[in-house]
């Protein structure tokens, strides 16, 4: 039982969770965040065919032999938008794409800028069933498919009759026929139009569009490429879908905002990405972790050196980073592996660690400049450890924020409050410095025997085994409590055990955090970003624990 003294620190530190911050300006790449957002446009096209006029020789798009200078780029994306008005496009129409990364996509994404139409974004790599879903709901006017640069997306586009186009300069391409749709509303003011659609959502459920504002994505290409020090000159590479929103608005919009140059790569490959980090001297790498973990896996099973010369910058998003990962890309790169968080419905960035970040610890950086953010209590959870302590439910507040999952209000509802404050489902802590700490998913928190259990906690110690590539880490539902399992893919030619990783982990663990079953796989399932697909296993989990 509570003392009464402990019973009144429990209710402050409860109270102070829920008091609304906001993250201070501050100077990014030499300037103020806050003046830097103060001169977005709104439109997302609107710097870049600026940049065509600034920039005009300086490269600005590599999509395999096709090499584009900012002037070019320019012209084709001016070309594109007349092409729209010719298909019949009209403002406020939604598109959609079924592709993989080139440049008919940017240029077709651009082009849709400069008409305010929308466009939905879709991974040519997604199921039939997916992509039909996501057409229900999104009802484009036409559907593009980037056959050239992505044979799924061929072949989606025979299954719905699609008609062969040979574009001049954009490559194969397929269009759907014109379809009878009501056009959106269209703002002027780019906080209020939609810019792009990601959809959320797997095989279960309906597909959730997020509508994605002007002001939104450019928010986050402003202020996150700023803090990469992407300029002209600067070779990103871009393998990171753009159907997925970080590869859309940091990766994608980042580099072509700032006037870097964008190579656009549609899967990823880990041979050809250290081939081109050598021949094409790339700047800036950004990617997820299980990108990162391929390619050590590479190299030690090819047995060469990493030739990287021009590096300076990269970084890992888009699911969590564990230590021991990161002090093995750290100890190979020579370079610090930046961190950040985000989610699709904030286009996607919430925070990053700066430039000249240098942790030991998982931080995900510092909130970025003038967002708010409140932790709200977790309610009826169990126990926590220390480390953990002063844990919340992460709500944040800004521009980045969408404006809600197209034609599904009650779906808007459940985490986007009237007044604009997002609930990211995420559990999170702060330090004495402000650096952000994600424990974990509120959805994926696991309560065993009364105790928390963050299956990120958990993944870090299974990941630091040296025959372990990846794991991933999900509750089972047991009666009357819940139990942990781990499902692990090991480094080729591994000869590593279940018993031999269960010794290992109880030397790490405390008892209750200790999985009760380990599984191990050739492969993890994941999406084409390379983001480990936890539903997919936790149905694996519990169809095994009920038979």
């Amino acid at each position: 039982m509570a003392l009464d003294g402990e019973r009144g620190a429990h209710a402050t530190e409860r109270q102070s969770l829920s008091v609304p911050r906001q993250a201070p300006d501050e100077t990014i790449f030499g300037r103020q965040a806050s003046e830097l957002v103060a001169e977005l446009p709104e439109r997302l096209s609107t710097r870049v065919l600026e940049n065509a006029e600034r920039l005009a020789e300086w490269p600005a798009l590599v999509d395999g032999e096709v090499r584009w200078r900012y002037a070019e780029l320019g012209g084709e994306i001016r070309a594109a938008a007349e092409w729209l008005d010719a298909l019949g496009i009209r403002p406020g129409d939604r598109i959609m794409t079924v592709s993989e990364n080139c440049r008919a996509l940017v240029v077709l994404l651009l082009a849709a800028s400069e008409r305010d139409v929308w466009v939905a974004i879709v991974n040519s790599r997604l199921s039939a069933q997916e992509i039909d879903a996501i057409r229900d709901n999104c009802q484009p006017r036409r559907i593009f498919y980037t056959s050239e640069a992505s044979p799924d997306a061929e072949a989606h586009g025979r299954r719905h009759g699609a008609e062969p186009f040979a574009h001049p300069s954009l490559g194969r391409l397929g269009l759907s026929p014109l379809a009878e749709v009501e056009p959106e509303p269209v703002a002027t003011d780019g906080a209020d139009q939609v810019a792009a659609m990601i959809y959320t959502s797997g095989t279960t459920g309906t597909p959730k569009g997020v509508m994605l504002t002007h002001r939104g994505i450019l928010y986050i290409a402003a202020l996150s490429g700023g803090m990469r020090h992407l300029c002209e000159g600067e070779r990103v590479y871009g393998v990171l879908p753009m159907s997925h929103v970080f590869g859309l608005s940091s990766v994608c919009m980042g580099s072509l905002y700032n006037g870097a140059c964008l190579y656009c790569v549609p899967r990823f490959d880990a041979p050809a990405m250290l081939a081109a980090l050598e021949q094409e001297r790339i700047t800036v790498l950004q990617g997820v972790p299980a990108m990162f973990a391929r390619m050590l896996e590479t190299l030690r099973r090819e047995g060469r050196s990493l030739a990287a010369p021009a590096l300076r910058y990269i970084s890992a998003g888009g699911s969590p980073l564990d230590g021991d990962l990161k002090r093995r890309v750290q100890a190979l790169f020579g370079l610090t592996l930046h961190n950040g968080y985000g989610l699709t419905e904030a286009s996607p960035t919430i925070s990053q660690t700066r430039i000249d970040d240098s942790f030991d610890s998982n931080t995900v950086g510092r909130v970025l400049p003038l967002l708010e953010y409140r932790l709200e209590p977790l309610g009826d959870a169990g126990e926590d450890e220390p480390d953990h302590a002063g844990a919340g439910e992460l709500w944040v507040r800004g521009p980045n924020v969408m404006k809600g999952y197209f034609r599904q209000p009650a779906a808007t509802r459940a985490c986007l409050t009237e007044d604009g404050w997002l609930n990211t489902g995420d559990i999170a802590r702060f330090d004495d410095d402000d650096q952000l700490y994600i424990v974990g998913r509120s959805k994926e928190l696991i309560i065993r025997s009364g105790f928390n259990i963050y299956p990120p906690d958990v993944e870090a110690v299974i990941n630091e085994h040296p025959d372990v590539t990846l794991s991933a880490v999900v509750g089972r539902q047991v009666e009357g409590n819940e139990e942990v399992v781990a499902f692990i893919q090991c480094e080729p030619g591994a000869r590593a055990d279940e018993e031999a990783l269960k010794a290992f982990i109880a030397e790490r663990l405390a008892p209750y955090k200790r999985p009760t079953r380990l599984v191990l796989m050739d492969a993890l399932p994941a999406t084409a970003s390379g983001k480990i697909l936890k539903g997919r296993l936790r149905e694996l989990a519990n169809r095994e624990g009920a038979a």
